[in-house]
């Protein structure tokens, strides 16, 4: 390694925050190719005594590299804390899993005990997965409490040997008197599909423990958003639940409605972008009326959800004292239904939920009136809203004049239920 290079490196490393048991070279851009370029930064893991958080984001380490800091990091047995996203910009796929698992080994044989684990952003795919699979089988993930896989491309392949790591971890933990109690998942943008996403499910159910679930972006559809609301309603202390842009469809939102009624703690939730419909909307804001105490934040946008049924989750969401944003962008509201709603949460004061301020228009279609019109037969449809869908749905609102005979079903269906 060149004479510059070195004092580069010793200069960047010099502006590294260490304390608080935690040595950071997050950000530096650092290239560490072999063991010679990482000769530096392993001389300072050798040296901080009771190190306890690493991170080393936004660098890019290769194998050898990794063997170094691997070596380093066995005699570490007060680590807790790794933050290693985005840290393989420019590598080989296929080095990246010798480079997890060299670092992985260290871990294991330092006896370190960890509560996050963070490999965020780095594309390694299933093959990647494997490379930490050991790791998180092992007596170091057995404390695990965060683990962050977001952006890793790990396919159906990767979600189900992770699954399968997860609750083995579980099995051997529980084994010992401890059971692995995630709080923290997250794993968007992954491809998971419904495969992955049913094989975590298993895991999730299992555990009990998780407080936030973030997986957006996975090409989830209702099957496997059925399978994640089962083990939902197992973790009685989810505060945050964030599926945004996934298709749950009118079979997934029900189920996941019915999860719902069982948890009381849910602070945030964020079905954005799934398809809910007005339907779907309807089981909702069923569930917001009777329970969910303390939630704050519900993003229903981009849902293909109508006025009438807009209307429905605003006036439930009206009651929640914590509630701060309810988001219902880009639904199919029209001009005039965008200002119904903007008005009626403004009469009852909460004008301020809105959230993005001025809400976007999507043109209304025959199919969302007509699953309307099914939803008002359900069960789960309150009588007492039926009236107030009658009086949107007979206004003379330019919106309607392409779905004329689906709005006259809509109509018939609400005046049967009005006389119930």
């Amino acid at each position: 390694m060149a004479s510059d290079d070195i004092a580069q490196l010793a200069d960047a490393l010099s502006k590294t925050h260490v304390g608080d048991g935690e040595l950071s070279y997050k950000g530096l851009g650092l290239k560490l190719d072999n063991a010679e370029s990482a000769e530096e930064l392993v001389r300072e893991i050798q040296q901080y005594q009771d190190l306890r958080a690493l991170r080393l984001e936004g660098n890019t380490v290769g194998v050898e590299a990794a063997q170094a800091i691997a070596k380093a990091l066995e005699s570490k047995d007060l680590l807790q804390r790794c933050y290693w996203s985005d840290m393989f910009t420019g590598r080989l796929r296929s080095e990246i899993p010798t480079a997890l698992r060299s670092l992985g080994s260290a871990l294991m044989s330092a006896g370190a005990r960890l509560t996050v684990l963070d490999l965020s952003d780095n594309a390694f795919g299933p093959d990647g997965v494997k490379g930490i699979e050991q790791l998180l089988k092992s007596p170091s993930c057995h404390t695990l409490r965060e683990l962050r896989l977001n952006n890793c491309g790990m396919g159906i392949g990767g979600g189900k040997i992770l699954a399968e790591a997860l609750i083995e971890c579980h099995r051997r933990s529980s084994a010992l008197g401890a059971p692995l109690k995630l709080r923290v998942f997250i794993s968007g943008r992954n491809r998971l599909e419904n495969e992955g996403a049913s094989a975590l499910a298993k895991a999730f159910q299992l555990m009990g423990s998780l407080e936030e679930v973030h997986m957006p972006q996975n090409g989830i559809n209702h099957a496997g958003v059925i399978a994640l609301a089962s083990a939902m309603r197992q973790n009685p202390e989810l505060r945050v639940l964030n599926f945004n842009d996934n298709t749950f469809t009118k079979k997934g939102t029900l189920a996941m409605a019915q999860a719902l009624k069982h948890l009381r703690n849910i602070q945030v939730i964020n079905f954005g972008d799934c398809l809910v419909r007005s339907e779907g909307a309807i089981a909702l804001a069923a569930v917001l009326r009777e329970g969910l105490p303390i939630l704050k934040e519900l993003n229903l946008s981009f849902g293909e959800i109508t006025e009438a049924a807009a209307l429905v989750v605003a006036q439930a969401a009206m009651d929640k004292p914590h509630m701060e944003i309810v988001d219902l962008n880009g639904n199919c509201l029209g001009e005039e239904g965008c200002e119904a709603l903007r008005e009626a949460m403004e009469n009852m004061d909460k004008g301020n939920l809105l959230g993005e301020g001025k809400l976007k228009k999507v043109a209304l279609v025959p199919g969302q009136l007509l699953c309307l019109a099914h939803a008002v037969q359900q069960d789960y449809f309150p009588k007492h809203h039926a009236l107030l869908f009658y009086t949107f749905v007979s206004k003379n609102n330019e919106a309607f004049k392409s779905c004329s005979a689906a709005r006259e079903r809509l109509n018939s269906a609400l005046e049967m239920r009005c006389h119930d």
